[in-house]
This record gives C-alpha cells, sequence and structure tokens, in this order.
C-alpha cells in the first residue's frame, strides 16, 4: 500500500468512526432507570440492561465497518449468551445505513455472511427497529424481500415503540388504526405483528417479573391478548431473567393463551438453536412452555411451515404460527 493509499484507508476508518458516532445511540437510554421500567431485582436489572448495551454494541459495529465481514468478525466476539442481540443491533445499523444518500448493499451482504444467515430472525427485527427510527420516506431504501419473515421487521417496530414509547403504547394502548406497511393485501394483519413485539417489549418494561406482565396483558383487549402472549412468551425464553417457579406461573397464568405463550417461545428455541447459541434458560423455557427441548421445538417450527404463500389478507405468516399453535397442543406439550 502506498502513502496515497494509505491516507484514503486513515481517512475512511476516520469517517466510519465518526459515522459510528452520530448514528448511534445513547447507551443510557437503555438504563432501566431512565426508561422508567421496573426493577424485579439487582440481577434481573443487569441482564437487561447488558441486552440493551449489547444491541447498541452490534448496531456501532456494523456502522463502522468497513464491510459486512468485517462486522461479522467483530459480532462472533460477542458472548454467546447475548450474540444474537449484537446481530439484532446490527440488523438496524445495517438498514440505517441502507436508508442513507448513496447507500444500499450493506442489508444483503449481511444477510449472506454465514453470521447473518444464522441470525436471520433476529436481523429481520432489527430491520424493524430502523424502520421506527426512519422517516416512512426512506423505508422504500430498507429491502425485506423475504414474504414470510418481513412480518418480524414489523415485531421489532412494535418492540421500539413500546420500549421508547411506553407511555402511549402500553399504558395508553394505542394502536395505529391504518399502517401503511406493507403495500399489498395483507396490510390489514400489521396490528398483529406489532402487537407481538409490543408484548416482547413487555418483559422489559416489566423488568422480567411475570407476574406484572400477566396483569399488563390483562389490561389490553382481549382480541389484542394472543399476540402480546406470544411476544412476551418469546422475550421469557430468548431473553430470560426468571426461574423455573416464575415460568410456571407464568404459564398457569395465560390460561387461555398457552398455545399462544408457547408458540413464541418455540420461535425463541428456533433462533437460539439455528445460531447455536442455546443456553440453559432456553432449555428450561422450551421445556415449562412447550413441553419439549429446543431442537424439537425447532423442528416443529421447521415442520410447521406452510406450502403456500399469502392466501388474500391472512399471511403465511399467521398461519405459521398457527400451525406451531397447533401442533405443540396435540403433542400434549400444552394443556389449554
Amino acid at each position: 500500500m502506498n502513502h496515497e493509499e494509505m491516507r484514503e484507508s486513515k481517512l475512511a476508518a476516520v469517517w466510519r468512526a465518526l459515522r459510528r458516532r452520530i448514528l448511534t445511540p445513547n447507551i443510557s437510554a437503555t438504563k432501566l432507570s431512565v426508561r422508567g421500567f421496573h426493577e424485579k431485582s439487582p440481577a434481573a436489572r443487569e441482564l437487561l440492561e447488558t441486552v440493551g448495551a449489547t444491541f447498541l454494541k452490534g448496531y456501532a459495529i456494523i456502522v463502522e465497518a468497513s464491510s459486512a465481514a468485517e462486522a461479522e468478525e467483530r459480532l462472533e466476539e460477542i458472548p454467546r449468551q447475548f450474540r444474537g442481540f449484537a446481530y439484532e443491533g446490527a440488523g438496524m445499523g445495517a438498514a440505517v445505513l441502507d436508508s442513507m444518500p448513496f447507500g444500499g448493499g450493506r442489508i444483503e451482504d449481511f444477510l449472506a455472511g454465514r453470521g447473518g444467515s444464522q441470525h436471520v430472525y433476529m436481523a429481520y427485527v432489527g430491520f424493524g427497529w430502523a424502520m421506527a427510527r426512519l422517516p416512512r420516506i426512506r423505508w422504500s431504501k430498507i429491502t425485506i424481500s423475504d414474504p414470510l419473515l418481513r412480518w418480524l421487521a414489523l415485531d421489532g417496530y412494535g418492540f421500539h415503540q413500546a420500549y421508547f414509547k411506553t407511555t402511549r403504547y402500553v399504558q395508553e394502548q394505542y394502536q395505529a388504526p391504518a399502517f401503511p406497511w406493507p403495500a399489498d393485501q395483507t396490510r390489514a394483519y400489521a396490528p398483529h405483528a406489532i402487537d407481538q413485539g409490543i408484548g416482547r417489549a413487555m418483559w422489559f418494561v416489566c423488568g422480567t417479573d411475570a407476574e406484572r406482565v400477566t396483569k399488563m396483558i390483562a389490561g389490553f383487549p382481549e382480541g389484542r391478548r394472543p399476540d402480546l402472549y406470544a411476544g412476551a412468551g418469546l422475550a421469557a425464553t430468548y431473553a430470560g431473567g426468571v426461574d423455573e417457579q416464575e415460568l410456571r406461573r407464568f404459564l398457569q397464568d395465560a390460561g387461555p393463551y398457552r398455545a399462544h405463550l408457547a408458540q413464541g417461545a418455540a420461535f425463541a428455541a428456533t433462533a437460539r438453536v439455528e445460531a447455536g447459541l442455546v443456553i440453559p434458560h432456553t432449555e428450561l423455557a422450551s421445556e415449562v412452555f412447550c413441553g419439549l427441548d429446543p431442537a424439537r421445538a425447532a423442528q416443529i417450527c421447521a415442520e410447521a411451515l406452510p406450502s403456500t404463500p399469502d392466501q388474500g389478507d391472512l399471511p403465511a405468516y399467521e398461519v405459521w404460527r398457527r400451525n406451531i399453535a397447533d401442533e405443540l397442543v396435540a403433542l400434549g406439550g400444552v394443556t389449554l
């Protein structure tokens, strides 16, 4: 490398570092005290704040990296319990980069890598975070191509709104009357996917206190509770923060929504199995909620994939979720 090339390389590195500093949200925004979230215990607080900090670290890594491959090398250094959250943050970062003038291709490169493909569920959720942060006019720059997994982006959108706009989306139970995305006949399903993200965020809002989550969901209209329980079940299984007794109490209190809770748990198990990041807590939660170990729960999810695309206003994604819930009940792992 000659002198001029070295100079250009250094300038590019300085620009990427500056870009990271400008675009990365402040880590203080993930503190439970700043958010006003419930603190169940010091351990629960540490867990949730580590999740938030790791998400932002993943975001910063891809924003500063010269390529998706370089970002992946650094993401793989994150401790396995939290690595999925780093990939979620990286998904958001890739989408933000693609939305910028002269941006493009970072999402595609990110998902093409081994790490991105293994964490595809988390990446799509991260894309939804970007949608929540960007003007809607920039959404068209975000390539969300998978017709099945695209709904995970709205899950991420819902999580973001409930996490950062808790009063409106949780306490006041706001629900957009007509969401503008996606631009096809399945658009009516959008509030359901958003509610799944809101339910997932409730796990954080309540500081992993399952009894608080149950009471919070009970305050919502009955028609929204299935999606909220599915999201809460996913968070309880993937993020953790409770012991076996708390998990069993949460399942019992879910009552008629146990199958939805189990479906969310099966999604969480699948995300960890496919990434090779199964942790003891995921094993425990999968057994309690689904009556199955994570590998078997992931297999159920794979076998339940719909064979047909979207049918009218019912997305294949919702058919998939219903198939999973029905199979878990049929196997006897979930008692209604």
